[in-house]
């Protein structure tokens, strides 16, 4: 995936900080033991030493090198046991003064091999998730929150939906499927979208979450803005769009029907299938509204590509305000 630069400068400083805090922490673990048991520093100190020999050895060489190389490891490993044993003489654990790491794979240095580690990854996914979540306004976007009872005669089928969805956020990988929410208005295919939105960004996973009017009207401001710096944020913000793992369209069909945005939206929808993204479309149409509106290329692929989950019941916004 193309990496945004700003915001994987944002996901390594916030690598930074938490490599300075765990430094900070290891800092103040190593006063407070050095205060209490005198001996661990005393302990560290000749630790030290030990390595300024070990270079000195190396650099002067000699018949006897080896040998002055295992009396030094032999004492190192005597000292390092003699310092487990003094912290947990004194109710520590053995590891107390190891060096803190928030990721051990990578060592908070974010990369692996020269390749960039999955918490590096995690972060960038969270900044790309942040920069574009326009619709998760607030935490009430979360499955805990999401009333099956106001759905009445229409709950059993409601509640198929819901644990569809939210299996399908826990569980959410390359392998899971596409889908497309279809009912009337208010029926909490805004907010379930947004739920899964949430819990797959929180496991790491990259997201992008827009309105179909909002990210179709990117591609066109990409392609005809005379404004240069205008025109390359709409193609970073395609480019996120394109290329993250999991893309949730809200409300298609409320954008202008313009033969732009009925290009984008195959660009959109082609090239995520074609690499194997996932995408999570809502929409208020009909199979034959879907049908009427868009092109058969764009129709064929929704059918064949898209697990459709129905929403049925009333206008839940409605039946809060009678509550």
């Amino acid at each position: 995936m193309a990496l945004d630069g700003k915001l994987l400068a944002k996901a390594r400083e916030e690598l930074e900080n938490r490599h300075a805090d765990n430094v900070a922490e290891h800092f103040l673990r190593q006063e407070k033991i050095y205060s209490r048991i005198p001996e661990v520093e005393r302990i560290d100190t000749r630790l030290r030493t030990q390595m300024t020999e070990l270079v000195g050895l190396t650099i002067r060489g000699g018949a006897e090198l080896n040998d002055a190389i295992k009396k030094l490891e032999d004492e190192s490993m005597e000292l390092q046991a003699k310092k487990a044993e003094l912290l947990v003489e004194h109710g520590y654990a053995m590891d107390y003064l190891d060096d803190i790491y928030s990721c051990p794979k990578c060592r908070d240095t974010g990369y692996v091999n020269g390749k960039m580690c999955s918490c590096l990854k995690a972060l960038y996914n969270a900044e790309v998730t942040r920069e574009l979540g326009t619709l998760l306004k607030n935490s009430d976007e979360c499955f805990e929150k999401f009333d099956l009872s106001l759905y009445g005669s229409a709950r059993e089928s409601m509640e198929i939906v819901f644990d569809t969805c939210r299996e399908y956020a826990q569980s959410f990988s390359d392998r899971s499927m596409n889908l497309m929410f279809q009912g009337g208005t208010g029926l909490g295919k805004t907010f379930l979208s947004a739920c899964i939105a949430r819990v797959v960004a929180e496991n790491g996973h990259s997201v992008c979450y827009d309105t179909a009017s909002s990210a179709l009207e990117a591609f066109e401001t990409k392609k005809f803005s005379r404004d240069i710096q205008t025109a390359e944020n709409a193609a970073v913000k395609v480019e996120r769009m394109l290329d993250c793992e999991l893309m949730i369209l809200d409300d298609l069909g409320t954008e202008m029907p313009t033969p732009m945005a009925v290009s984008a939206l195959y660009t959109l929808i082609n090239t995520r299938l074609v690499n194997g993204r996932k995408t999570v479309i809502s929409t208020n149409l009909t199979d034959a509204e879907l049908l009427k509106r868009y092109n058969a290329q764009i129709c064929s692929r929704l059918e064949g590509e898209f697990t459709k989950l129905p929403f049925f019941g009333s206008d839940i916004r409605l039946l809060k305000k009678e509550i």
